[in-house]
Protein backbone atom coordinates (compact mmCIF):
# COMPACT_ATOMS: atom_id res chain seq x y z
CA UNK A 1 0.00 0.00 0.00
CA UNK A 2 1.50 3.42 -0.82
CA UNK A 3 1.42 6.25 1.04
CA UNK A 4 -0.23 9.58 -0.67
CA UNK A 5 2.66 11.66 -0.02
CA UNK A 6 4.67 9.56 -2.28
CA UNK A 7 2.78 10.24 -5.35
CA UNK A 8 4.81 12.10 -7.59
CA UNK A 9 2.97 15.10 -8.68
CA UNK A 10 -0.37 14.16 -6.90
CA UNK A 11 0.96 15.09 -3.08
CA UNK A 12 -2.12 16.59 -1.11
CA UNK A 13 -2.36 19.65 0.10
CA UNK A 14 -2.00 20.07 3.92
CA UNK A 15 -2.43 23.35 4.33
CA UNK A 16 -4.94 24.92 7.42
CA UNK A 17 -7.09 26.22 4.92
CA UNK A 18 -8.10 23.07 2.68
CA UNK A 19 -8.15 21.24 6.34
CA UNK A 20 -11.26 23.59 7.39
CA UNK A 21 -12.64 23.77 4.20
CA UNK A 22 -13.09 20.05 3.55
CA UNK A 23 -14.65 19.50 7.26
CA UNK A 24 -16.46 22.66 7.36
CA UNK A 25 -18.45 21.25 3.88
CA UNK A 26 -19.65 18.46 5.92
CA UNK A 27 -23.19 20.46 6.37
CA UNK A 28 -23.44 21.82 3.18
CA UNK A 29 -23.11 18.63 0.87
CA UNK A 30 -25.86 16.25 0.57
CA UNK A 31 -24.99 14.01 -1.46
CA UNK A 32 -21.78 12.76 -3.68
CA UNK A 33 -22.06 11.77 -6.97
CA UNK A 34 -19.41 9.45 -9.38
CA UNK A 35 -19.20 9.63 -13.11
CA UNK A 36 -17.81 6.13 -14.18
CA UNK A 37 -16.83 6.55 -18.48
CA UNK A 38 -15.05 4.96 -21.23
CA UNK A 39 -13.43 7.54 -23.10
CA UNK A 40 -12.42 5.82 -26.25
CA UNK A 41 -8.88 5.74 -26.72
CA UNK A 42 -7.95 8.69 -25.05
CA UNK A 43 -4.31 9.41 -26.38
CA UNK A 44 -2.08 11.55 -26.71
CA UNK A 45 0.05 12.30 -30.01
CA UNK A 46 3.35 11.52 -29.03
CA UNK A 47 5.04 8.11 -30.09
CA UNK A 48 5.96 6.01 -26.70
CA UNK A 49 8.44 3.58 -27.67
CA UNK A 50 7.96 1.01 -25.60
CA UNK A 51 3.85 0.51 -26.39
CA UNK A 52 1.84 -0.24 -29.49
CA UNK A 53 -0.09 3.21 -30.08
CA UNK A 54 1.03 4.33 -33.67
CA UNK A 55 -2.27 4.35 -34.84
CA UNK A 56 -2.93 7.63 -32.60
CA UNK A 57 -0.24 9.78 -34.21
CA UNK A 58 0.16 12.96 -36.50
CA UNK A 59 1.48 10.26 -39.70
CA UNK A 60 -0.77 7.43 -38.83
CA UNK A 61 -4.06 6.92 -40.76
CA UNK A 62 -6.15 8.01 -38.04
CA UNK A 63 -4.04 11.45 -38.18
CA UNK A 64 -4.61 11.85 -34.87
CA UNK A 65 -3.24 15.59 -34.43
CA UNK A 66 -2.41 18.04 -31.79
CA UNK A 67 -5.91 19.81 -32.82
CA UNK A 68 -7.46 16.65 -32.79
CA UNK A 69 -6.43 15.75 -29.37
CA UNK A 70 -7.11 19.37 -27.43
CA UNK A 71 -10.86 19.19 -29.48
CA UNK A 72 -11.04 15.32 -27.49
CA UNK A 73 -10.01 16.26 -24.48
CA UNK A 74 -12.63 19.52 -23.92
CA UNK A 75 -15.35 16.95 -25.51
CA UNK A 76 -14.78 14.82 -23.00
CA UNK A 77 -14.41 17.39 -20.20
CA UNK A 78 -17.87 18.78 -21.92
CA UNK A 79 -18.99 15.13 -21.40
CA UNK A 80 -18.57 14.72 -17.62
CA UNK A 81 -19.75 18.39 -16.57
CA UNK A 82 -23.30 17.56 -18.11
CA UNK A 83 -23.66 14.46 -16.26
CA UNK A 84 -24.85 16.23 -12.85
CA UNK A 85 -26.63 19.64 -11.89
CA UNK A 86 -23.10 20.12 -10.43
CA UNK A 87 -19.57 18.93 -10.85
CA UNK A 88 -19.10 15.24 -9.89
CA UNK A 89 -17.34 14.06 -6.83
CA UNK A 90 -15.54 11.14 -7.98
CA UNK A 91 -14.97 10.38 -11.81
CA UNK A 92 -13.53 6.78 -12.51
CA UNK A 93 -11.77 7.58 -16.69
CA UNK A 94 -11.19 4.16 -18.36
CA UNK A 95 -8.53 4.16 -21.73
CA UNK A 96 -6.17 6.97 -20.69
CA UNK A 97 -3.42 6.50 -21.73
CA UNK A 98 -0.77 8.11 -19.60
CA UNK A 99 0.40 11.00 -17.01
CA UNK A 100 0.52 13.72 -20.18
CA UNK A 101 -3.47 13.10 -20.92
CA UNK A 102 -4.23 12.96 -17.48
CA UNK A 103 -2.73 16.82 -16.74
CA UNK A 104 -3.88 18.29 -19.79
CA UNK A 105 -7.28 16.71 -18.82
CA UNK A 106 -7.23 18.75 -15.86
CA UNK A 107 -5.27 21.71 -16.02
CA UNK A 108 -5.58 22.38 -19.36
CA UNK A 109 -8.60 21.49 -20.80
CA UNK A 110 -12.30 22.55 -20.20
CA UNK A 111 -12.08 21.14 -16.74
CA UNK A 112 -8.79 22.99 -15.67
CA UNK A 113 -11.22 25.60 -13.44
CA UNK A 114 -12.80 22.34 -11.43
CA UNK A 115 -9.73 21.54 -9.19
CA UNK A 116 -9.59 18.08 -10.21
CA UNK A 117 -7.21 15.90 -8.49
CA UNK A 118 -6.56 12.35 -9.89
CA UNK A 119 -4.38 9.12 -9.61
CA UNK A 120 -3.65 6.88 -11.69
CA UNK A 121 -2.50 2.95 -13.42
CA UNK A 122 0.95 2.68 -15.24
CA UNK A 123 -0.49 -1.04 -16.31
CA UNK A 124 1.59 -3.42 -18.96
CA UNK A 125 -1.22 -3.38 -21.64
CA UNK A 126 -0.04 -3.30 -24.88
CA UNK A 127 -1.28 -0.27 -26.26
CA UNK A 128 -0.63 1.52 -23.35
CA UNK A 129 -4.22 2.30 -21.82
CA UNK A 130 -4.66 3.01 -18.20
CA UNK A 131 -7.60 3.36 -15.65
CA UNK A 132 -7.38 6.77 -13.68
CA UNK A 133 -9.43 8.40 -10.81
CA UNK A 134 -10.65 11.85 -10.71
CA UNK A 135 -11.88 13.23 -7.34
CA UNK A 136 -13.04 16.99 -5.72
CA UNK A 137 -10.81 17.75 -2.77
CA UNK A 138 -13.93 19.49 -1.18
CA UNK A 139 -15.72 16.39 -1.20
CA UNK A 140 -13.12 13.39 -1.09
CA UNK A 141 -9.76 13.06 1.17
CA UNK A 142 -7.74 10.09 -0.12
CA UNK A 143 -5.55 8.53 2.50
CA UNK A 144 -3.30 5.62 0.60
CA UNK A 145 -3.73 3.97 -2.72
CA UNK A 146 -1.93 0.67 -4.79
CA UNK A 147 -2.28 -0.70 -8.07
CA UNK A 148 -2.89 -4.47 -9.02
CA UNK A 149 -1.38 -6.08 -12.26
CA UNK A 150 -3.58 -8.83 -13.51
CA UNK A 151 -1.83 -11.95 -14.23
CA UNK A 152 -2.06 -13.52 -17.40
CA UNK A 153 -3.29 -16.98 -18.41
CA UNK A 154 -3.35 -18.63 -21.63
CA UNK A 155 -3.79 -16.90 -24.93
CA UNK A 156 -4.24 -13.61 -22.83
CA UNK A 157 -2.54 -9.96 -23.04
CA UNK A 158 -1.55 -7.98 -20.59
CA UNK A 159 -3.93 -6.15 -19.62
CA UNK A 160 -4.90 -2.91 -17.40
CA UNK A 161 -3.94 -2.99 -13.76
CA UNK A 162 -6.75 -2.30 -10.82
CA UNK A 163 -6.73 0.93 -9.16
CA UNK A 164 -7.68 1.21 -5.68
CA UNK A 165 -8.00 4.23 -3.93
CA UNK A 166 -8.83 4.33 -0.10
CA UNK A 167 -10.47 8.04 1.17
CA UNK A 168 -12.96 9.91 3.53
CA UNK A 169 -15.75 11.78 1.99
CA UNK A 170 -17.15 14.45 3.70
CA UNK A 171 -19.48 12.15 6.40
CA UNK A 172 -15.87 11.07 8.24
CA UNK A 173 -16.76 7.85 6.32
CA UNK A 174 -14.00 5.76 4.66
CA UNK A 175 -14.96 4.78 0.94
CA UNK A 176 -12.65 1.85 -0.71
CA UNK A 177 -12.88 2.45 -4.43
CA UNK A 178 -11.66 -0.01 -7.41
CA UNK A 179 -11.51 1.01 -10.71
CA UNK A 180 -11.25 -1.71 -13.81
CA UNK A 181 -11.05 -2.24 -16.95
CA UNK A 182 -10.92 -5.62 -18.02
CA UNK A 183 -9.69 -7.75 -21.44
CA UNK A 184 -12.52 -7.13 -24.24
CA UNK A 185 -14.12 -9.90 -26.20
CA UNK A 186 -12.24 -9.83 -29.08
CA UNK A 187 -12.30 -13.77 -30.54
CA UNK A 188 -15.35 -14.51 -28.89
CA UNK A 189 -17.10 -13.96 -25.43
CA UNK A 190 -16.50 -17.75 -24.60
CA UNK A 191 -13.08 -17.78 -25.75
CA UNK A 192 -11.76 -14.64 -24.09
CA UNK A 193 -14.01 -15.26 -20.51
CA UNK A 194 -10.91 -16.50 -18.54
CA UNK A 195 -9.47 -13.10 -19.10
CA UNK A 196 -12.07 -11.42 -17.87
CA UNK A 197 -12.23 -13.60 -14.80
CA UNK A 198 -8.76 -13.30 -13.97
CA UNK A 199 -9.75 -9.46 -13.06
CA UNK A 200 -12.37 -11.01 -10.79
CA UNK A 201 -9.57 -13.19 -9.26
CA UNK A 202 -7.68 -10.16 -8.49
CA UNK A 203 -10.02 -8.89 -6.60
CA UNK A 204 -11.21 -11.29 -4.69
CA UNK A 205 -8.65 -11.27 -1.57
CA UNK A 206 -8.56 -7.47 -1.59
CA UNK A 207 -12.46 -7.55 -1.45
CA UNK A 208 -12.61 -10.06 0.84
CA UNK A 209 -11.53 -8.22 4.31
CA UNK A 210 -13.90 -4.99 3.09
CA UNK A 211 -17.27 -6.84 2.97
CA UNK A 212 -19.21 -4.71 5.88
CA UNK A 213 -17.12 -1.54 4.48
CA UNK A 214 -18.39 1.09 2.02
CA UNK A 215 -16.97 0.22 -1.09
CA UNK A 216 -16.84 0.93 -4.87
CA UNK A 217 -15.91 -1.38 -7.61
CA UNK A 218 -16.67 1.35 -11.25
CA UNK A 219 -15.16 0.31 -14.64
CA UNK A 220 -15.82 -0.73 -18.08
CA UNK A 221 -16.26 -4.82 -17.20
CA UNK A 222 -16.46 -5.78 -21.04
CA UNK A 223 -19.55 -8.57 -19.78
CA UNK A 224 -23.20 -7.99 -19.45
CA UNK A 225 -24.80 -8.04 -16.10
CA UNK A 226 -25.83 -11.10 -16.70
CA UNK A 227 -22.39 -12.21 -17.40
CA UNK A 228 -20.90 -15.49 -16.39
CA UNK A 229 -17.64 -14.01 -15.62
CA UNK A 230 -19.70 -11.13 -13.88
CA UNK A 231 -20.84 -14.16 -11.15
CA UNK A 232 -17.33 -13.75 -9.39
CA UNK A 233 -18.34 -10.28 -8.36
CA UNK A 234 -21.54 -11.00 -6.84
CA UNK A 235 -20.45 -14.05 -5.35
CA UNK A 236 -18.24 -11.22 -3.19
CA UNK A 237 -21.40 -9.71 -2.02
CA UNK A 238 -20.95 -6.89 -4.67
CA UNK A 239 -24.52 -5.35 -5.89
CA UNK A 240 -24.82 -3.92 -9.68
CA UNK A 241 -26.19 -0.64 -8.20
CA UNK A 242 -26.12 0.33 -12.11
CA UNK A 243 -28.11 -3.11 -13.71
CA UNK A 244 -31.17 -0.67 -14.49
CA UNK A 245 -29.82 2.35 -15.39
CA UNK A 246 -31.57 4.18 -18.08
CA UNK A 247 -31.24 7.49 -19.96
CA UNK A 248 -33.80 10.07 -20.05
CA UNK A 249 -33.06 10.54 -24.31
CA UNK A 250 -33.75 6.39 -25.10
CA UNK A 251 -30.42 5.23 -24.02
CA UNK A 252 -30.98 1.59 -22.50
CA UNK A 253 -27.34 0.78 -21.98
CA UNK A 254 -23.98 2.78 -22.20
CA UNK A 255 -22.97 0.97 -25.09
CA UNK A 256 -25.09 0.46 -28.74
CA UNK A 257 -24.16 -2.71 -30.51
CA UNK A 258 -25.60 -3.52 -33.99
CA UNK A 259 -28.50 -1.98 -32.78
CA UNK A 260 -28.69 -2.74 -29.68
CA UNK A 261 -28.44 -1.49 -26.21
CA UNK A 262 -26.45 -2.65 -23.54
CA UNK A 263 -24.37 -1.72 -20.48
CA UNK A 264 -21.32 -3.02 -20.25
CA UNK A 265 -20.08 -0.48 -17.64
CA UNK A 266 -20.83 -0.69 -14.06
CA UNK A 267 -20.34 0.40 -10.94
CA UNK A 268 -20.77 -2.32 -8.09
CA UNK A 269 -21.05 -1.60 -5.03
CA UNK A 270 -21.10 -3.66 -1.17
CA UNK A 271 -24.66 -3.51 0.90
CA UNK A 272 -23.16 -1.10 2.89
CA UNK A 273 -22.57 1.03 0.04
CA UNK A 274 -26.03 0.32 -1.92
CA UNK A 275 -27.80 1.30 1.08
CA UNK A 276 -26.98 5.24 -0.08
CA UNK A 277 -27.71 5.23 -3.34
CA UNK A 278 -30.18 8.10 -4.35
CA UNK A 279 -30.59 7.64 -8.21
CA UNK A 280 -28.35 5.92 -10.95
CA UNK A 281 -28.87 6.36 -14.50
CA UNK A 282 -27.14 7.36 -17.90
CA UNK A 283 -26.08 10.70 -19.41
CA UNK A 284 -27.51 10.58 -22.95
CA UNK A 285 -27.22 14.51 -23.25
CA UNK A 286 -28.86 15.28 -26.79
CA UNK A 287 -25.50 16.22 -27.93
CA UNK A 288 -23.80 13.25 -26.99
CA UNK A 289 -26.12 11.18 -29.32
CA UNK A 290 -25.87 11.11 -33.47
CA UNK A 291 -28.76 8.98 -35.67
CA UNK A 292 -28.36 5.57 -36.40
CA UNK A 293 -28.43 5.11 -40.39
CA UNK A 294 -28.40 1.05 -40.30
CA UNK A 295 -30.70 0.36 -37.45
CA UNK A 296 -32.49 3.27 -36.70
CA UNK A 297 -32.75 5.01 -33.07
CA UNK A 298 -30.01 6.83 -32.02
CA UNK A 299 -25.97 5.88 -30.64
CA UNK A 300 -23.61 7.02 -29.09
CA UNK A 301 -21.94 9.65 -30.92
CA UNK A 302 -18.42 8.61 -31.09
CA UNK A 303 -14.55 9.50 -32.32
CA UNK A 304 -13.94 7.36 -34.81
CA UNK A 305 -16.20 5.11 -37.21
CA UNK A 306 -13.09 2.63 -38.20
CA UNK A 307 -10.64 5.26 -39.78
CA UNK A 308 -12.98 8.35 -39.95
CA UNK A 309 -12.59 10.93 -38.19
CA UNK A 310 -15.50 12.82 -36.29
CA UNK A 311 -15.04 15.97 -34.08
CA UNK A 312 -17.12 13.85 -30.98
CA UNK A 313 -17.00 12.17 -27.77
CA UNK A 314 -16.87 8.84 -27.09
CA UNK A 315 -18.45 5.11 -28.12
CA UNK A 316 -19.77 4.68 -24.28
CA UNK A 317 -22.13 7.28 -22.38
CA UNK A 318 -21.50 8.46 -19.17
CA UNK A 319 -22.90 6.20 -15.94
CA UNK A 320 -24.11 8.01 -13.01
CA UNK A 321 -24.33 7.35 -9.90
CA UNK A 322 -25.71 10.04 -6.92
CA UNK A 323 -25.27 8.70 -2.76
CA UNK A 324 -26.60 9.98 0.30
CA UNK A 325 -23.52 11.73 2.08
CA UNK A 326 -25.22 9.90 5.53
CA UNK A 327 -26.87 7.44 6.27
Amino acid sequence: MRNMDTFKGIALKTSVAIFLIFHLTFTFSQSITLVELNCENLFDCHDDSLKEDEEFLPDAPRHWTRSRYWRKLNNIGQELLSSSDRLPDLVALVEVENDTVMRDLTRRSLLRNAGYKYLMTESPDMRGLDVALLWQPSSFRPICYDTYTVPIVKDMRPTRDILYVQGEILSGDTLHIFVLHAPSRYGGEKESRPFRQQVAKVLQPLLEPLRDKMVIVAGDFNDYDDSPAMLHYYEQGLVNATAKAIGSHGAKGTYRYEGEWKSIDHVLLSTKMKARVDTTYINDAAFLMEDEPRYGGKRPKRTYHGFNYRPAFSDHLPLVVRFFNTD
